[in-house]
């Protein structure tokens, strides 16, 4: 609330500088003066309206710095809990809860070393019906239509000297 109503004052007092700032005459006005020109057009007198509008434009200054400095602390400061929008509920929402028809991954149990590797276990998609795969075949101790490793046939010893 305060946040805001510096922001108005501050709004404030920008138009009022540009305004007061835009009515003042320029330096060099003063020289047309000495011909005539500067003071049949005066609203003020033949003094000018140069004290009321510096004054103003001076204490408006004033009150924009002032009010800068304080809206400078007040944003510096860390809110308490920032206001959020209905798009940052739902957002936050969607991500703690999972969306219908989701489906969350099957745990799969470590394997010993040296066995086989089973096929990772995911659960079906919604809607499907699907077979489990089979489990992978395990290896067996005989083959029986596979043919025996090939080994080489050991070196022989080296013949001894005759005698």
């Amino acid at each position: 609330m305060l946040h805001t109503l510096l922001t108005v004052l501050q709004v404030v007092c920008c138009a009022a500088i540009i305004g007061l700032v835009l009515l003042q005459r320029g330096k060099g006005a003063d020289a047309g003066a000495g011909f005539g020109a500067g003071a049949s057009g005066t609203v003020f007198g033949a003094r000018g309206a140069s004290t009321a509008l510096s004054r103003a434009t001076a204490i408006f200054a004033a009150i924009f710095m002032i009010n800068s400095l304080l809206l400078a602390y007040i944003g510096s400061k860390a809110p308490s809990e920032q206001p959020k929008s209905i798009l940052d509920e739902a957002a936050s929402v969607q991500h703690s809860v999972p969306a219908p028809g989701a489906t969350q991954p099957v745990p799969v149990s470590p394997t010993a070393p040296g066995a086989s590797t089973p096929a990772p276990a995911t659960a079906p998609n919604a809607g499907t019906a699907t077979a489990p795969a089979p489990p992978p075949a395990a290896p067996t101790s005989n083959p029986s239509n596979q043919s025996p490793p090939a080994v080489a046939p050991a070196p022989e010893p080296p013949a001894a000297p005759a005698k």
